[in-house]
């Protein structure tokens, strides 16, 4: 049985969970979009003009999910869709003045929700933490291809199996 005490996992997880709950919950309320809207943002803000392909490749969020986030993002006027220049079949979302202000607004409540998050640690412990987060999100890969190679001696029928839309 697993000892959800000692569960690595299920703490980051947790943790994840209900950090994005809260914030989609409060950024809802205060400025009408979830928190899914403001990841996008935060990319936008750093590279001005982004894909979906790419916001899901950084984030993890499903390609289909930011697409449907860009959609209503253009609705309210935060981003502009736009073709890619060299590649006309690829959609390029770009940061508007507004868009630009809503995530200035949205960026002093997320900051102030990490430092109450963090001020549990001391500041060393809050550099470990970050040093220790990356390692982990760094070996993401690997655990993917420990996990397929699990399923393949395992399970082989199901690493043939190609899971069908809608499956978690």
């Amino acid at each position: 049985m697993l000892d959800l005490d000692r569960y690595t996992v299920a703490y980051l997880v947790w943790t994840a969970n209900k950090l994005s709950r809260g914030a989609s919950h409060n950024y809802l309320k205060v400025f009408g979009v979830g928190v899914e809207t403001w990841r996008c943002l935060v990319l936008l803000a750093i590279h001005n003009s982004i894909t979906a392909q790419q916001v899901s490749q950084v984030m993890g969020m499903d390609k289909a999910s930011v697409s449907r986030c860009f959609k209503i993002m253009q609705a309210k006027g935060l981003i502009l869709m736009g073709l890619d220049a060299s590649d006309g079949r690829v959609r390029i979302a770009t940061l508007t003045p507004k868009g630009r202000a809503l995530h200035d607004q949205i960026l002093e409540m997320a900051l102030e929700r990490e430092r109450t998050l963090l001020a549990v640690l001391s500041e060393p412990d809050r550099e470990t933490l970050l040093r220790l987060l990356k390692r982990l999100h760094e070996n993401l890969a690997a655990v993917e291809t420990a996990t397929a190679g699990y399923i393949a001696k395992r399970y082989p029928r199901a690493a043939r199996r190609r899971p069908r839309a809608g499956e978690e």
